[in-house]
């Protein structure tokens, strides 16, 4: 992949707008990413592994990992809700722990992970723009593994994934956004058959069916769409679809 002690960015942005193609979702992605990330920059000095952190408020928090090493890095911050990872993801700055050895800050995850093999950690934030926050978490099998030269490549990668991330992220909300349509155009298509049926029960003007399924929907205790499902399926049993299905 990269065999020079530059990154190029435009092979690297490439690469990674390609796994977005290939990912059907975004937790396959920010995986692909991970593995990506790993493979690249291990290829300039010690063996990397390689986690990526991603905190969304509206669908939760997502992590993904080049394997078990960053995996069970990553799961123990989460555990102690501590660690150089959250913290660029939270503050949008770069932590560096050279010397695991030495480290005294998150002492409850920095005594649970020694002994592991990995001896330094370095986090950088991604820049999300507000979809999202989130960091690339890189673990070194050895001390002062990051250098300038290597904090250097690691910042640029992270720039680098950052649009793909947000990307990828941007897919999602529209994936979602037409997930939550749909439903409402099949609730809306029932409740408006419902409506349909009790004007021609009740002989009555369409306002006047919709008052109807309202009370017994407020009587019941039970959702409109539950109410008018019911009574569309107690005239034409099965499935009712909408004109937008695909």
């Amino acid at each position: 992949m990269m065999n020079s002690q530059r990154l190029d960015p435009q092979n690297v942005a490439e690469e990674l707008q390609r796994h977005i193609l290939d990912s059907a979702q975004v937790q396959e992605f920010l995986t692909q990413l991970a593995i990506h990330a790993s493979d690249s920059l291990s290829r300039q000095g010690p063996r990397i592994h390689c986690g990526v952190t991603l905190l969304r408020d509206r669908r939760g928090d997502m992590a993904a990992s080049s394997g078990p090493e960053a995996a069970l890095m990553d799961e123990l911050q989460y555990k102690y809700d501590e660690g150089p990872c959250l913290s660029a993801a939270r503050n949008g700055e770069v932590f560096h722990a050279p010397h695991l050895s030495r480290e005294k800050r998150w002492p409850e995850y920095i005594a649970e992970i020694r002994g592991t093999g990995v001896e330094s950690i370095m986090a950088a934030p991604f820049d999300l723009l507000g979809e999202a926050l989130g960091a690339l978490n890189l673990y070194a099998e050895g001390a002062a593994a990051f250098d300038e030269d290597m904090q250097d490549l690691a910042l640029a990668y992270a720039a680098q994934a950052s649009a793909s991330i947000r990307l990828a992220v941007r897919i999602a909300q529209l994936l979602d956004t037409t997930k939550d349509l749909k439903a409402a155009l099949a609730s809306r298509t029932v409740i408006d058959v419902a409506v349909g049926i009790i004007m021609g029960q009740n002989r009555c003007n369409q306002e006047e069916a919709f008052s109807i399924l309202q009370r017994a929907s407020s009587t019941r205790n039970m959702k409109l769409r539950d109410v008018a499902m019911r009574i569309v399926e107690n005239v034409a049993p099965g499935d009712v679809g909408t004109h937008f299905d695909g």
